[in-house]
């Protein structure tokens, strides 16, 4: 199993580019919700649908391995090259904890995740409504 200093050190530029692009994004993700912002949480609240929309069409694969991909091997995809297509944060969560998840499994916690999140800022965008 590879350690996250391993797998980090043996990234170039364009694959620490694109890792700490999709920290951003995962992190907005995550803590989206919460801002106090009226206008950030109506953007948040479509959004989130559109990512897994997004997911869903692209064969659960992200948009954002798809262009390291076009990048690197001017393929669309290329999962036997590149291990994190469709699968970035279970492979983070695998690399970092040693807990491997399989896809149907991780797809469960992402979706059910993402419901939760979307239902968080539903609450506090009402909450806004109100005030």
């Amino acid at each position: 199993m590879d350690q996250p200093t391993d797998q980090a050190a043996r990234r170039d530029g364009l694959g620490r580019f694109c890792f700490w692009l999709h920290v951003a994004v995962f992190l907005s993700i995550a803590l989206g919700w919460a801002l106090p912002s009226r206008p950030w949480l109506l953007f948040y609240l479509i959004f989130l649908p559109l990512v897994v929309l997004h997911w869903r069409l692209n064969r659960g694969a992200c948009l954002l391995n798809n262009l390291e991909n076009w990048l690197r091997y001017r393929r669309w995809r290329a999962p036997a090259e590149n291990p994190e297509e469709g699968a970035w944060l279970r492979t983070l969560l695998s690399s970092s904890t040693g807990i491997a998840l399989s896809p149907s499994a991780m797809d469960r916690l992402i979706y059910g995740a993402m419901a939760l999140l979307w239902l968080l800022a539903v609450a506090h965008f009402a909450h806004f409504q109100g005030s």
